[in-house]
């Protein structure tokens, strides 16, 4: 007899667990079995409610995206100006929650994973646009045409910044990071860049 109300406890659970054993790992290769023991289940009820390892994997991806979403949105609503909205989504990429070893292998292998998935490609470049889509709206009014160009920029140092936090997977980075890609975007606004 199945337990009323486990199913979304368990499920978070092998989500997290996911992120973990790949945080562990360091690349795609764990197992079902060994993400439903860090959850404390059974690889029968992992496959149950996710299927195989890669549509787990997809669903912890989009956990992180969630949880990247939540982060972005609260950050934007707290901001008050154009210049601040893009620093709240800088600042939302590189919090502790989206910013920490587990995540960024995940993220590492998600990049992977999407070469070869094409479920996971289109979630990639959802994520791609949705960031883009987020600094534009906020660049075009600070800089106008030169708004596509620094908006590319922009996202692709802080997607290099992952890959290489994930590569030296050392966790001093957050505050570097955050720093690096302020820098970049106040040489964007004074028209440093071309």
């Amino acid at each position: 007899m199945p337990k009323v109300g486990m199913e979304p406890i368990r499920r978070a659970a092998l989500l997290q667990a996911t992120i973990d054993e790949i945080g562990a790992a360091g690349n795609l290769d764990v197992t079902v079995s060994a993400i439903a023991k860090r959850a404390g289940m059974s690889s029968a009820l992992a496959h149950h409610y996710f299927g195989g390892k890669d549509q787990i994997f997809l669903a912890a991806m989009r956990h992180i995206l969630r949880v990247y979403g939540q982060e972005v949105g609260h950050a934007l609503r707290a901001a008050k100006d154009p210049q601040s909205r893009i620093e709240a989504v800088i600042h939302a990429g590189f919090s502790s929650g989206n910013f920490q070893p587990e995540v960024i292998a995940a993220w590492l292998n998600f990049y992977v994973l999407a070469q070869r998935s094409q479920e996971a490609h289109r979630l990639l470049r959802v994520y791609q646009r949705r960031l883009h889509s987020n600094l534009m709206h906020e660049l075009r009014l600070l800089i106008g045409a030169r708004a596509p160009d620094a908006a590319v920029r922009i996202a692709a140092l802080i997607d290099g910044i992952y890959l290489r936090q994930g590569l030296a997977r050392d966790s001093a980075g957050q505050g570097r990071a955050n720093d690096q890609v302020l820098a970049l975007l106040a040489m964007e606004l004074k028209g440093g860049t071309t």
